[in-house]
């Protein structure tokens, strides 16, 4: 569908930072299948090239999507995690290979009829959640496969489920969606999202296939833009991007991002 094609088109989210962390800790993305692209951002893959000399803090910015995740050695411990509007932080041992399916913002719900609302801002088992996609992992799943066979078999499952599932693409959710990715996240929400539907539909649609508000969702666009720019500590303070970006003055700027991503963005972006 040409109309949640749009979705994957505009927004590119990220998850920066692994990459500013430990030594012998990879985390890789790789793409799925090109027919399951509109709904699945990507497959990832996060693990100790060697055991560390301590447990592994894992810091998971906030995105907009959610993920489907668990540890390749133990697969019948799998979880969803939902919509979050602030950084979380998973505790892990010296040694993991996690896997995880990153689901474009919409898109869960899309597929599994699940109220995005109902796992906003924690992590589910996901056998509570989804049993059938549990139930496949569970079975499917196990230690030292490579991302190539991680992919093959979740193309495989999606493939065959989004055959049997009718999609629910509400428009005016989408143009709502569209005007806020192209905006990057930069709008007044109560007067740019005029999609013929009232506030009180789009609060429902937004709380059912995103999991918070339009607002909120905005927000979370507007840091991951900020993301993807990579400005530099100096450039911050030089160019005033804080502004550029929407926000009232440096503080307020500096609050959200660290709300979003867990520390400053002069620590974040720091050369």
């Amino acid at each position: 569908m040409e109309i949640l094609a749009a979705v994957r088109q505009l927004y590119m989210p990220i998850q920066p930072t692994v990459k500013q962390t430990a030594d012998h800790v990879t985390y890789y993305e790789f793409l799925p299948d090109p027919s399951l692209q509109d709904f699945i951002y990507c497959y990832w893959e996060l693990k100790t090239t060697r055991a560390l000399q301590e447990p592994f803090n894992y810091r998971v910015v906030a995105d907009g999507c959610i993920d489907i995740f668990f540890e390749l050695n133990d697969p019948g411990e799998n979880f969803v995690m939902g919509f979050c509007k602030k950084y979380t932080e998973f505790p892990l041992n010296n040694s993991f290979h996690y896997v995880g399916v990153r689901f474009l913002p919409t898109m869960f719900p899309q597929l599994f009829k699940v109220n995005a609302a109902e796992i906003s801002n924690r992590f589910e088992h996901l056998s509570a959640v989804v049993p059938a996609a549990s139930r496949f992992i569970a079975g499917t799943f196990g230690p030292g496969q490579t991302p190539a066979q991680v992919k093959a078999l979740f193309d495989g499952y999606f493939t065959a489920h989004l055959s049997n599932i009718t999609l629910d693409a509400d428009n005016r959710l989408y143009e709502a969606l569209a005007i806020i990715l192209k905006h990057f996240g930069v709008l007044n929400v109560e007067t740019d999202l005029d999609t013929g539907i009232s506030s009180r539909q789009l609060r429902r649609l937004f709380g059912f296939y995103i999991g918070d508000n339009a607002k909120t969702f905005s927000k979370v666009v507007r840091f991951q833009n900020i993301l993807r720019a990579k400005p530099s500590s100096q450039s911050l303070r030089k160019n005033k991007l804080f502004f550029d970006a929407g926000y009232y003055d440096q503080a307020h700027f500096i609050k959200e991002f660290r709300n979003f991503y867990g520390v400053t963005p002069g620590k974040a972006f720091g050369r």
